[in-house]
């Protein structure tokens, strides 16, 4: 317990550099962690435009690109924090294999600024009990409780991985599909017509994809993601 606390403190506590590029921090605000963390610069450097369906870079905000507009996804909007690059996935890793479980209020935080919440609640990408298991912990649901805790939504368990799946990293698209197919279940949906389903990295899409699909077939009229990492996609798999 005390080594967590630490973890999470130290840098409010002795460092004022940026964890990314080392330069000092200059303005310190003690009600935002993650300012402990990364300058202003570094921070500003996250921000980039997106589509605000799909989450991918653009050369300026649209509500819709090109690919979504010809083959839009299932969801409503995609909120992100930035791509799949340090300084984010050095947070998104030490979470995941480094159990520095303080990382998920962390990331939260620099995720609920970037959403306007518009749902009934929020849910999470679930992990096989297996994996979870051997890992200890759903980085996903962490991410969803820390993160519905600062936007005032109940956090809500409505999924189920029904099977073991192969890692995705290195898959294509149509392989992420066919490795994704009855691969997750549908719990409950409870009164919820509109929800939000966290993740902490979206590559493809065809995770939350499935998990849209079942929402939307139980009945749900709208599904947003909300996830910290959206890993920019090669040209050919778009």
């Amino acid at each position: 317990m005390l080594t967590q606390w630490w973890q999470k403190n130290r840098q409010r506590l002795i460092a004022h550099y940026c964890q990314h590029c080392g330069l000092p921090i200059e303005k310190r605000d003690v009600s935002a962690s993650y300012i402990w963390l990364l300058c202003r610069r570094c921070q500003d450097s996250l921000q980039v435009p997106r589509c605000r369906c799909c989450g991918l870079a653009c050369q300026r905000v649209v509500d819709y690109c090109g690919q979504c507009l010809t083959l839009p996804p299932l969801w409503r909007h995609l909120y992100c924090v930035g791509d799949y690059t340090p300084p984010l996935s050095h947070y998104v890793q030490r979470l995941k294999f480094n159990h520095q479980l303080h990382q998920a209020d962390i990331l939260a935080q620099m995720l609920a600024q970037q959403i306007t919440p518009d749902v009934d609640a929020i849910t999470f990408v679930p992990l096989h009990w297996r994996r979870q298991l051997w890992r200890g912990f759903n980085q996903s649901e962490l991410i969803a409780k820390a993160l519905a805790k600062r936007l005032g939504l109940p956090c809500v368990t409505l999924f189920k991985r029904t099977r073991a799946t192969k890692a995705q990293l290195g898959m294509s698209r149509k392989q992420r599909q066919q490795n994704l197919t009855n691969a997750f279940e549908l719990i409950e949906i409870n009164h919820y017509s509109s929800l939000a389903i966290v993740d902490d990295v979206v590559t493809t899409g065809s995770t939350v994809q499935q998990l849209c699909k079942l929402l939307l077939d139980a009945g749900a009229k709208s599904v947003d993601i909300y996830c910290i990492c959206r890993t920019p996609e090669p040209h050919s798999e778009r």
